[in-house]
């Protein structure tokens, strides 16, 4: 696999050094359309929406965060969640954690 380093500024806090499988071109909303957001689902009386997959992940405070791409929801509104939020997508986190895990032994084997 290959990985490339991103030049961001040093106020994004995320790993720099990704796996070209994670590279998209950003595709943003066309001015005056507004994609139309699904509904939440009902579990266990509160109000939840699916997960399409998990992004990315970062520490705060000694607690993983996941960078969450909502079905059906453009990127703007992704958002980072913590576990206690992800109940229901523990297949999504466990697909990032083992692609986030090939990554790094990727990363290793390059340096």
């Amino acid at each position: 696999m290959t990985v490339v380093k991103l030049e961001l500024p040093s106020t994004v806090k995320i790993h720099l050094v990704v796996n070209v499988s994670r590279i998209q071109q950003y595709v943003g909303q066309v001015e005056g359309q507004r994609k139309e957001q699904p509904a939440p689902v009902i579990i266990k009386g509160e109000e939840e929406w699916e997960v399409e997959r998990i992004l990315n992940k970062q520490q705060v405070r000694g607690k993983n965060k996941y960078l969450v791409c909502w079905k059906g929801f453009t990127a703007e509104s992704n958002t980072w969640e913590g576990r206690e939020n992800l109940k229901n997508a523990k297949e999504a986190i466990e697909e990032f954690e083992k692609e986030y895990q090939r990554d790094m032994e990727d990363m290793a084997r390059q340096e």
